[in-house]
């Protein structure tokens, strides 16, 4: 079991209250007053509005837009500076005349619920004077909306259609900390956009920004300064902070590092539970693996114990959780939009087991005690191998800050981390490293193309990307005929798939199913891979599970065929995402298929709702929709028209099923989740490659290679009798 010592306390930042969350919307009934239980009243809203630290800058925030272009505000967490900051500009009138107020945050389920939230305190409907815009979902009503919460991609797709943004007076970048690549890149161009619109407002907001980087960022060159300091607004950042609330963290520390970070994280639980006064734990892992096995532990614990370690409800949560184990956490009583964490049942003590997303996004109440690990799991992208690595890594000490920051929020708590003091001081790093530096960049590139952005190495970025990184991202769209030989959009191509809202390589086989006829299925296809999974999947199912992928990758579904009647033989996962949704249709968009089938039913109803977003844009960019019936060959040529560089070969006379990739030589394997595993077809195409204990493909088709030679002359062609070569 580890052992602790106390070196001292510390009163670190919490975590913003209104940052919305991951999994969940929840209703702000968690967000903004330790009393749960006044919310719904207008009058108890106003009282908790005016108690939030905020409030006591509202004056002096209000003053720092009139006169300055970019104010910085360093909101300590739990000021209320997300929902109430835009309220105020509202009420100072900067939302007259037909502007907009815009508040962008990096996460789509943060803008909801956010938006939620401050219609609330408005006393207006959601959608009118207050609104949203995330991918493929917009509340709001023009000429109406006078507040605005989108997520930081929205606001690049807008500037394609207004790249002065001319409709908004302030924009409020929420949340800057968290680095995301669409957040770097909005800071870059917000800053080019100013130099146009000297009258435009910037407000940049985080609870652990670096205030004096951000400055420095937004300080204006010599060539760029205005006249003089009596020029309004001032191109200096003016940089303002807000006092937070929150209760003192006791940190205590391991005498030794630990070897196991799981089985510590178990003994830990163990040693609060029996020692500590009540309230729920919280502990911070790496993914579902990590977290689930945790949960069989500490069960096993539980029940083995005597009586005195009892009443443990163990909680896990993490973004691919199912609807089944959401309802144990959250409150069934309440709509999707307004879904809360319910409070610990009388005599337990709850024990949720999180990854990474519980350090900003969620609101927890009751937790008093936190165990950190000290690790997290993070994508980093090769740009040589053109590989996703999935790696457990150290987080750093901003992360550390906000995780213990945690038990602070309904009283004094403890934060158990999982690592000595000695490596937290000398060999913790101090912030993470941007998602800008460790990403695939090929979506980016192609967005400031068409903002006209062409010197793309030249651009302002507040976090360099790798050159590598940069390069791969134009040798591809340069396969994909998206980029000429001057390295700009081409015509119409180009500007069509930068026009269409996926990933290029989905664009491009979006464009090449309408002229092979199977535009329609392309459209559900895409939808599909726009969720993160249409399955769900139940602990102790695995096998059933695996069935039903089986039977819809069997089934051919008509209006005079059985469900499951094995008319073709498997294809691949894309023509498995179109048998589901058939299905889906048949049953009349059941829920009570969709769990008989492992089916996730909430994810269906946003593949319906996406689907038909993508139809509206393929409708305005001229694209034939056409269905091809039960012709799969040309869904599957259509997607090799956009994955050809990723097409692999198997090795063969090997009997473990590996493949190897012909741009790369790479050694790859089927995912163990696609109806292709064990297959071992000859060719494939995979729509992106993951490693983790191994380099595995997701997402996989059968091809016939002759197609990528006629669909990609430039990129391949044939070397030998029955050898092809790039």
């Amino acid at each position: 079991m580890a052992k602790f010592w106390k070196p001292g306390t510390e009163k670190p930042r919490l975590v913003e209250d209104e940052d919305g969350g991951v999994l969940f919307l929840y209703s702000s009934s968690s967000s903004s007053s330790s009393s749960s239980s006044t919310f719904g009243f207008a009058n108890n809203l106003q009282n908790q509005r005016q108690r939030l630290p905020v409030y006591k800058r509202k004056d002096a925030i209000l003053f720092l837009v009139e006169n300055y272009a970019t104010t910085i505000i360093v909101g300590e967490t739990g000021s209320g500076k997300t929902t109430q900051i835009p309220q105020y500009l509202n009420e100072g009138g900067w939302s007259d005349d037909g502007h907009v107020i815009a508040c962008t945050q990096p996460r789509r389920l943060a803008v909801q619920s956010v938006a939620s939230r401050v219609a609330e305190e408005m006393g207006v409907k959601l959608g009118e004077e207050v609104g949203y815009v995330i991918r493929f979902e917009d509340v709001t009503t023009p000429g109406v909306t006078r507040v605005k919460f989108l997520t930081d991609g929205v606001l690049l797709r807008e500037m394609m259609d207004d790249p002065l943004l001319s409709k908004y007076s302030v924009i409020m970048v929420d949340e800057a900390h968290e680095r995301s690549i669409s957040t770097d890149v909005v800071l870059g161009l917000l800053k080019k956009i100013q130099r146009r619109r000297p009258e435009l407002r910037l407000i940049i907001s985080s609870a652990t920004i670096e205030a004096k980087s951000i400055a420095s960022f937004f300080r204006p060159s010599k060539k760029h300064r205005g006249a003089g300091d009596d020029v309004v607004p001032k191109r200096e950042p003016a940089i303002i902070s807000a006092e937070g609330r929150g209760f003192t963290v006791g940190i205590n520390y391991v005498q030794e590092p630990v070897a196991d970070y799981l089985q510590a994280a178990v003994s830990t639980v163990m040693l609060i539970h029996k020692q500590q006064a009540a309230g729920d734990i919280l502990v911070f892992l790496t993914g579902q693996d990590d977290i689930d096995a945790a949960a069989q532990l500490l069960n096993e614990e539980a029940q083995s114990s005597d009586r005195s370690t009892g009443g443990l409800l163990v909680l896990p949560l993490y973004s691919g959780l199912s609807r089944a184990d959401q309802a144990r956490i959250l409150s069934s009583s309440v709509t999707l939009q307004d879904l809360v964490f319910s409070p610990t049942p009388r005599g337990k003590r709850k024990v949720i087991i999180s990854t990474n997303i519980a350090e900003t996004s969620l609101t927890l109440e009751g937790i008093v005690y936190v165990v950190d690990s000290g690790f997290s799991k993070q994508r980093f992208y090769d740009p040589i191998s053109d590989i996703e690595n999935l790696v457990v890594a150290p987080i750093s000490k901003a992360s550390a800050r906000q995780r213990a920051g945690r038990a602070g929020r309904v009283r004094p708590g403890k934060c158990y981390r999982l690592y000595t003091e000695e490596y937290f001081v000398n060999e913790m790093p101090a912030e993470g490293i941007p998602e800008m530096q460790r990403s695939n960049l090929v979506s980016c590139v192609i967005q400031l193309k068409a903002l006209g952005i062409d010197n793309i190495l030249g651009f302002d970025w507040p976090a360099s990307p790798s050159p590598e990184a940069m390069i791969r991202a134009l040798e591809i769209l340069y396969s994909l005929g998206v980029l000429d030989d001057d390295a700009k959009l081409t015509s119409p191509t180009g500007f069509q798939v930068a026009e269409i809202p996926l990933d290029p390589m989905l664009s491009k086989a979006m464009l090449a199913s309408g002229e092979l006829g199977c535009s329609e299925e392309m459209l559900t296809i895409a939808a599909a891979l726009s969720v993160q999974s249409i399955w769900i999947s139940i602990r102790g199912a695995q096998k059933q599970l695996d069935e039903a992928r089986l039977r819809f990758a069997a089934a051919e579904v008509s209006p005079s065929a059985p469900l499951y009647s094995p008319m073709l033989r498997t294809q691949g996962d894309h023509v498995t995402f179109l048998n589901v949704y058939k299905g889906f249709l048949q049953s009349g968009k059941s829920s009570k298929w969709c769990h008989k089938n492992f089916v996730n039913y909430h994810a269906m109803k946003k593949v319906l709702e996406t689907r038909e977003q993508l139809k509206r844009t393929a409708q305005r960019l001229g694209i034939i929709l056409k269905s091809c019936d039960k012709d799969m060959q040309a869904v599957r040529k259509a997607i090799t028209a956009g994955f050809f560089a990723n097409a692999c070969h198997i090795e063969p006379y090997t009997h473990e099923g590996k493949f190897k990739t012909v741009r790369t030589s790479e050694d790859v394997y089927i995912h163990p989740s696609s109806v292709l595993f064990r297959v071992n077809p000859k060719w494939v195409v995979y729509h992106s490659l993951v490693s983790t204990d191994r380099r595995y493909m997701r997402n996989v088709v059968t091809i016939d290679p002759a197609w990528l030679v006629e669909v990609a002359p430039h990129y391949y062609q044939y070397q030998g009798p029955g050898s092809l070569n790039r």
